[in-house]
């Protein structure tokens, strides 16, 4: 690996994200993986069942 790469991993560690940037990422990922299976899954079903599934956070 090079050093370059070994730094990036190294501070990429000490980031800490805030809970709306943990959700949108969560969200961004099941998106992602269920639009591949499933042409009709849309961002805005997945931002829903998130909301549904959190409590509305």
């Amino acid at each position: 690996m090079s050093e370059d790469l070994q730094e990036l991993l190294k501070r990429s560690r000490a980031i800490k994200m805030t809970p709306e940037q943990q959700a949108e990422q969560r969200r961004s990922f099941a998106y992602g993986n269920t639009k591949i299976e499933n042409d009709r899954i849309t961002r805005e079903m997945i931002d829903d069942l998130d909301k549904k599934l959190n409590g509305g956070k």
